[in-house]
């Protein structure tokens, strides 16, 4: 596997990337592209681990969150070895703040999503 540095970070990530929008499987549109559960999700990132895979991406309106609480599971004891990435910025409830990239609605989006990824 090749590896690049992400930006100015000073992390290198594998040049694959693997996107977990399939984690979950909740809701009309999400249930199309998969479902896949916490048991296969380990089986997908044990071979992309295997293959030197180490940068996952999810965002937290996969599945409502769902997406993001999988790969938690999935990762359980190897968390210091990944690279991961969310994003946010979709609705994602009925408040004025609940959509959008405002310093607010980041913290809470932040907090929310190492909650589901719980290893931090």
């Amino acid at each position: 596997m090749q590896y690049r540095f992400l930006g100015q970070s000073g992390l290198k990530v594998s040049a694959f990337g693997f996107g977990v929008g399939t984690f979950g499987g909740k809701g009309p549109l999400f249930s199309a592209w998969g479902d896949t559960d916490a048991h296969a999700a380990r089986r997908l990132l044990d071979i992309a681990i295997d293959a030197g895979v180490n940068f996952f991406d999810t965002a937290d309106v996969y599945s409502d969150g769902e997406s993001e609480r999988v790969l938690g599971e999935a990762m359980r004891g190897r968390r210091d070895r990944l690279i991961l990435s969310t994003k946010t910025a979709l609705r994602l409830g009925e408040g004025v703040n609940d959509a959008g990239a405002s310093r607010h609605r980041l913290l809470r989006a932040v907090d929310a999503s190492l909650r589901s990824l719980p290893h931090n």
